[in-house]
């Protein structure tokens, strides 16, 4: 999935806003700011590829900011436990 420069930096401002949500739902696996805004980043670029990938289409800024906040969740838990375990 290519991204002109455009596509990027919407990716990154809903990234930011989707890794702060996340982290605040999500207590005890945050990391700090920064990092929840760099997973929340990763997140929305999963979660653009997951949802759509189980059946679930959202469209609109509400939509990517949902699906980007419901990746970023699943890769803030995900890092938690593997944190845990290690």
């Amino acid at each position: 999935m290519p991204l002109d420069l455009q596509a990027l930096l919407i990716l990154l401002i809903i990234g930011a806003i989707a890794g702060w949500l996340a982290g605040t739902l999500v207590k005890g696996y945050g990391f700090g700011v920064i990092g929840n805004i760099v997973v929340g980043v990763i997140g929305a670029y999963i979660g653009a590829w997951l949802l759509p990938q189980l059946g679930f289409g959202i469209g609109g800024l509400l939509g990517s900011i949902i699906s980007a906040t419901i990746g970023a969740i699943v890769l803030l838990l995900l890092i938690g436990l593997v944190r845990k375990v290690a």
